[in-house]
């Protein structure tokens, strides 16, 4: 799940940009979504990389596994 860090919540977060990328034209490889937060204003990006099979975030999102603290 992906979290703002500020906030501790997904609750508030709004995907502004979501790209998917095709090597082949077929198959997916990367995916990237930037987000933000509408109460604290933070932004960050989430990437994951088929390649790879890697998750990445940026900025002031977080990924996890928990049930968020705020909900």
């Amino acid at each position: 799940m992906i979290s703002c860090a500020n906030c501790e919540t997904p609750q508030f977060l709004q995907i502004v940009q979501s790209r998917v990328y095709f090597e082949d034209g077929e198959m997916i490889n990367e995916i990237s979504e930037n987000y933000e937060c509408t109460l604290c204003g933070g932004s960050g990006q989430y990437v994951y990389d088929e390649d790879r099979d890697e998750e990445t975030v940026s900025g002031e999102v977080e990924l996890t596994t928990e049930r968020p603290t705020f909900a």
